[in-house]
């Protein structure tokens, strides 16, 4: 008997970077190395396709062959004439730390790298591309950005919500604009996807380039993406509040809601580096709060033997357990329900019927988590994702993403980027750790 058993596969095809055209022109840099054409980061990915052959007593495996993402950095032959190229950037989506950062470094080695003559500054997101919306676009120099990494948020301003493609590609035109850098999200990345399909269907030379910006790390290949260093730092902040003010009363309880639309990896993160969390609520582990197995047995367990815990809950967690909003925001992301306002009546309630007053402090720390500047390991991150946007540009490549895998900064194809979401997979030894950290139980289901 055959046994065919197919995961999912990437192929070499899947990792190719769209270039613009044969690149000819000298590269201006005259320090460093350029990077070769044929170096490569190997994927190494746990997807492969296996073929199991169940014969008597013998077993083969066919695996795939390896994959390899491009590398990112400056190379010997450029596509654009520096001299006559113009760069644009422009910042979507909600505040991020480190936007600032990345805006710098695009800006620093267009002009000292390559001697761009223009970088402009889109003003308001993808709103800033629109006529109707009267948003001036800047100029950006070295003398006016030399300092903006100091400070949180973006001084381009943002904005959610889609825009034309066509209307986009309309306003690169009439700007003249050779390299388009994009820094946003998930939601970003696919208008970025869309407005390269209205570039590549124009037949025009202008270059995309993504950088990956959420502080929920949710942007799959993005390792992490930028700001989320920073949030795990400032949301262990909030924590260490949390569990001070528990421990500071009777009966006391912390509860801590941090951002984490559909994935988890602020509150886990957060709890892991704080050790001083006793429950971890995540969407991608649905839990009950009520039955012999549920979130609130567990809680009263916790409080009765040592009266005191500290909650730290994500905002996407324990959707089923509120109705449905049935609207979205301008993103078109599903406006969630409050988790936090249910979990702090629940929670009152249950203790109330034993009989015992709890002090239950709530902290949301989440518009100060993305307001903040990046910390040390985010501007570092953010300052090679910029230069990096700008070589890969530079070189004639397009329709990219530029992220870090295994250690290396990589260009990754946009439409990898945007096929799924990457969310914390809770049979793995990362989730493990998480659950052995807080000592909560693998599972809050009943039967």
């Amino acid at each position: 008997m055959v046994v065919e058993c197919r995961e999912e596969i990437y192929s070499s095809l899947e990792t190719e970077i769209k270039r613009l055209g044969e690149a000819k022109v000298a590269n201006p840099m005259s320090f460093g190395r350029f990077v070769e054409e044929d170096d490569a980061v190997l994927v190494n990915i746990s997807r492969k396709s296996v073929t199991h052959f169940e014969k008597k007593n013998s077993r083969r495996t066919k695996k795939s062959p390896p994959v390899y993402f491009e590398p990112a950095g400056p190379r010997e032959k450029i596509y654009f004439d520096p001299s006559k190229a113009k760069c644009a950037v422009v910042t979507c989506g909600g505040l991020c730390p480190g936007l600032n950062d990345v805006i710098r470094a695009v800006v620093m080695t267009a002009h000292h790298e390559y001697n761009v003559p223009s970088v402009l500054g889109i003003r308001y997101g993808l709103e800033g591309f629109m006529p109707e919306h009267g948003h001036d676009v800047v100029e950006l120099a070295p003398d006016n950005v030399v300092s903006i990494h100091e400070f949180g948020g973006t001084v381009l301003g943002s904005s959610r919500g889609p825009q034309p493609p066509e209307g986009i590609v309309d306003a690169l035109e009439r700007m003249n604009v050779s390299i388009l850098c994009m820094i946003g999200g998930d939601g970003t990345m696919r208008a970025a996807s869309k407005v390269m399909e209205e570039i590549t269907r124009r037949k025009l030379s202008i270059s995309v380039v993504g950088m990956p910006k959420t502080i929920d790390n949710d942007i799959n290949f993005a390792s992490p993406s930028f700001g989320f260093d920073t949030a795990v730092e400032k949301a262990t902040e909030a924590i260490r509040c949390a569990n001070v003010e528990a421990m500071g009363a009777p009966w006391g309880i912390g509860l801590v809601k941090v951002m984490g639309r559909e994935s988890g990896y602020i509150a886990a993160q957060a709890a892991l580096a704080c050790q001083d969390v006793n429950f971890v609520l995540i969407p991608e582990e649905p839990f009950e709060m009520e039955g012999p197995n549920g979130f609130l047995v567990h809680l009263d367990k916790r409080m009765h033997d040592r009266g005191h815990a500290v909650i730290v809950v994500a905002e996407g967690a324990g959707q089923s357990l509120l109705e449905a909003s049935g609207r979205t925001d301008a993103s078109g992301n599903v406006v969630l329900g409050d988790i936090a306002s249910l979990l702090k009546d629940r929670i009152k309630d249950h203790f109330r019927e034993e009989g015992i007053n709890i002090t239950l402090k709530y902290i949301d720390p989440s518009y100060i988590i993305r307001s903040v500047p990046a910390n040390a390991n985010d501007r570092i991150y953010c300052s090679f994702l910029g230069m990096h946007a700008v070589h890969a540009g530079m070189s004639g490549r397009t329709g990219l993403v530029i992220s870090r895998w295994n250690g290396r900064y990589v260009h990754i194809p946009m439409d990898l980027v945007i096929r799924s979401r990457k969310r914390i997979n809770t049979c793995s030894n990362y989730w493990r750790a998480v659950l052995e950290s807080t000592g909560q139980p693998a599972s809050m289901q009943n039967g």
